[in-house]
């Protein structure tokens, strides 16, 4: 289901895939050198690394042929969009390419080089004041091109009914999860999740569409428009406005303002020039996912409705808050320690600065070398150590309490919902029973009792 921000932090999530730096320690760190880096970049080994997270312990838990292959096929479907499909649309078709295309012939270069820049960076910035406009509107334009990542996460779950439906013949979640051995299937349930998948993955294609062209006429014509500037501007930074509209009617928290503009933050993030997944971005692609799968579920049956909203809500608040805080609170725990103090330092206004990358770690070996008297290797080994260290203990957290727990949990209250739903169906079956055996006018009358 939806990832964990372990797999998909903004600060690590870029468009560039390049694998950066490598170095060599020795053959005991070897493998988590390798861990870290597949941590650090978005790449065919973190695809892989974030799949198998999610997916590993669901396949242990797996309590059909057909509930395995279903989540099989959803978790490399996401992963597939999370992974390659923003990388793909962000910088490859649309910023070098589609919305490059739109804009006039002299501006070109300057409008896609300044396109990971911030709305109020490009306000203070030298540019000029025509480009800024541009710049602002093909920004927003190029969110709405990428409309297609959440309307495709919205579709995830309706894409799994139909595969399930054509290649298993099934479309009863208590035959996907094994519940009822003898239980048949419904051939009108069936046309009814056939139908409504179809158009729902139409409809998402069409929103699809309707976004991508939309963004390119914003790019292309909005600059023109005071109107489409304010939209742009609003769409892009939505948590900006709403502080202002609140600092107007005396709310005034730093705070607030600071929670606003990072969670309700549409346009991209910034990572080395490249376009980067903002908390923003990542809560709406999650939010849509959950009422996605809601929605599929439901069209199963109750139950599989009743597991979604028993385990998804909690992955996306995890996914949007909890992750972050979890890092963020081991990494105060270790500088109150006193740990690693060469990666895990505090900025200027007393908070934790970004631990250094995989590439930093050769020349802090170095350095620690000259010190301490020491070889580079030997102090590069323990760097690589401390480093998965702190990246290691918020992903394992991750993997076993948001993967096999928390499956686990919900798996065992989907079996008690069914025992309690099977146990009301029998009392009144039998209370049907011995209600027409002591008064026999009313044999055939249809009780529709639960307890």
């Amino acid at each position: 289901m939806i990832k964990s921000i372990n797999n998909f932090n903004s600060d690590n999530r870029n468009f560039n895939q390049n694998s950066g730096v490598v170095f060599k320690g020795a053959s005991n760190t070897k493998y988590l050198s390798k861990f870290i880096k597949s941590q650090e970049n978005l790449s065919t080994t973190r695809f892989i690394q974030g799949t198998l997270t999610n997916w590993f312990p669901k396949a242990v838990l797996s309590r059909s042929f057909v509930d395995f292959s279903e989540f099989t096929f959803l978790e490399f479907l996401e992963s597939g969009i999370f992974y390659f499909a923003a990388p793909f649309l962000g910088e490859k078709l649309y910023r070098n390419g589609l919305f490059k295309k739109v804009q006039p012939k002299n501006i070109r270069n300057t409008i896609s080089a300044n396109l990971s820049k911030g709305v109020d960076e490009i306000k203070q910035s030298n540019i000029d004041k025509n480009i800024q406009k541009h710049l602002i509107t093909t920004k927003a334009g190029l969110l709405l091109g990428c409309l297609a990542v959440p309307a495709m996460e919205y579709g995830l779950g309706f894409a799994k009914n139909l595969f399930t439906l054509k290649v298993f013949n099934v479309s009863d979640f208590n035959n996907v999860a094994n519940l009822d051995k003898n239980k048949k299937e419904d051939i009108e349930q069936q046309k009814k999740v056939e139908t409504h998948s179809k158009n729902v993955l139409i409809k998402t294609g069409i929103l699809s569409g309707l976004g991508l062209a939309s963004g390119l006429l914003l790019a292309a014509k909005g600059h023109n428009s005071n109107i489409a500037q304010k939209f742009s501007e609003t769409l892009l930074e939505p948590g900006v406005q709403i502080s202002r509209l609140l600092h107007k009617v005396g709310i005034n928290s730093k705070n607030t303002d600071k929670f606003l503009k990072e969670y309700l933050k549409l346009d991209f993030d910034s990572h080395d020039g490249k376009l980067a997944l903002s908390k923003g971005q990542l809560a709406v692609t999650c939010i849509t996912g959950l009422f996605g799968y809601a929605s599929a579920a439901k069209d199963r049956g109750k139950l599989d409705f009743y597991e979604v909203w028993t385990r998804v809500p909690l992955v996306v608040l995890y996914t949007i808050f909890g992750s972050s805080i979890l890092d963020s609170g081991f990494k105060n725990y270790l500088a109150g320690k006193g740990s690693f103090p060469e990666l895990i330092k505090k900025d200027s206004n007393g908070q934790i600065a970004p631990v250094p990358t995989s590439k930093d770690l050769p020349n802090i070996a170095e350095k620690l070398a000259d010190i301490n008297k020491t070889s580079k290797s030997v102090e590069l080994d323990k760097l690589i150590k401390q480093k998965s260290i702190i990246t290691g203990v918020p992903y394992l957290f991750s993997l076993v309490t948001m993967g096999f727990v928390l499956s686990g949990v919900s798996r065992l209250w989907t079996q008690y919902r069914y025992n309690h739903q099977k146990k009301s169906e029998e009392k009144s079956v039998n209370f049907e029973q011995n209600f027409a055996s002591i008064s026999p006018q009313f044999k055939g009358f249809k009780f529709n009792i639960s307890f």
